[in-house]
C-alpha cells in the first residue's frame, strides 16, 4: 500500500485506503500520514508516531506530537516543547515554550521569555538576536517583528533583507509579499518596494501573476504584477 494515499476518515479517527479503513481500531484522533510515511495520533494514553502498518514509530508516548518535517516532529512534553528524530529522541537538550514545523530546514521556537527566534535541524540558533514573533521561511526569507512592533524580512543568516518596517507583512511567494502600512495593504518586491502605487483593504498573494484584492471603499478586484486593476 502507498501510504502517500491514505486518507483521514470524516471522523478523524482512523485512515482509509481505496475506500477501505486500514485499522481495526480507531484512535482518539490522527493527523495526516507524511514524509517519510508517518503519523501522529492520538489514544487515551496520549499522543505518539506510527508507521503505515500502524505499528508505533517509537515506544514512548507525549503530551501532542505533530507531523514531521525534514525527519523532525515537534513534541510537548510536561508542557515543554522541543523536536524529535525518527527515533523518537529529542535531538537537541533545549526546551521551548512553542515550536514550529521545519520549514526549509529552519524552525521558528518561542523561547521562556517570550521570544521568538530560528533554529537549525539540530537545535542551533541561526543568529543572535530575538524577536516578538518571527515566522517560517519561505523562499529563503521569513518575517519577524522587531521590539517596536513593526515587521521587516530576514535571510537565513538574520541579516536584514532590505532595512524597510511595516505595519504588517507576509512571506514571499513567487517574488512578491503582502505588506501593510497606515495606508492600507500592496505588493513588494525583494527590495521591500511597492510594485504599485494603490493602496487595498484586502490583498491576497499573486495567483499565476494575478491577485484578488478589496479597495478601500470595498470593490472587489484583480491586480496584475505591474499594478493594473480589474473590477470584478
Amino acid at each position: 500500500m502507498n501510504w502517500e494515499e491514505f486518507e483521514i476518515t470524516p471522523s478523524r479517527n482512523n485512515f482509509t485506503y481505496n475506500g477501505i479503513k486500514l485499522f481495526d481500531e480507531d484512535f482518539s484522533e490522527v493527523l495526516e500520514f507524511q514524509s517519510p510515511g508517518i503519523a501522529a495520533v492520538k489514544t487515551q494514553t496520549g499522543w505518539f508516531h506510527i508507521r503505515p502498518d500502524g505499528r508505533p514509530l517509537y515506544e514512548k508516548v507525549y503530551e501532542r506530537v505533530f507531523g514531521f518535517y525534514f525527519n523532525r516532529a515537534v513534541v510537548k512534553e510536561k508542557g515543554f516543547y522541543y523536536h524529535i528524530g525518527l527515533d523518537g529522541l529529542a535531538v537537541y537538550k533545549e526546551r521551548f515554550l512553542w515550536c514550529g514545523n521545519f520549514q526549509e530546514k529552519i524552525s521558528v521556537v518561542k523561547d521562556f521569555k517570550n521570544n521568538y527566534f530560528h533554529i537549525d535541524l539540530n537545535g542551533n540558533s541561526l543568529y543572535g538576536e530575538k524577536y516578538l514573533y518571527t515566522g517560517d521561511f519561505k523562499e529563503g526569507v521569513a518575517c519577524v517583528c522587531a521590539e517596536d512592533g513593526y515587521y521587516t524580512h530576514i535571510d537565513k543568516k538574520g541579516n536584514l533583507l532590505h532595512n524597510k518596517y511595516f505595519q504588517l507583512l507576509d512571506v514571499y511567494h513567487k517574488g512578491f509579499a503582502r505588506a501593510k502600512d497606515y495606508e492600507g495593504w500592496f505588493h513588494i518586491n525583494r527590495n521591500g518596494s511597492p510594485i504599485y502605487n494603490n493602496r487595498f483593504s484586502l490583498i491576497e498573494p499573486f495567483y499565476n501573476g494575478l491577485a484578488f484584492c478589496v479597495t478601500l471603499v470595498g470593490k472587489q478586484v484583480v491586480v496584475d504584477e505591474k499594478g493594473n486593476v480589474s473590477f470584478l
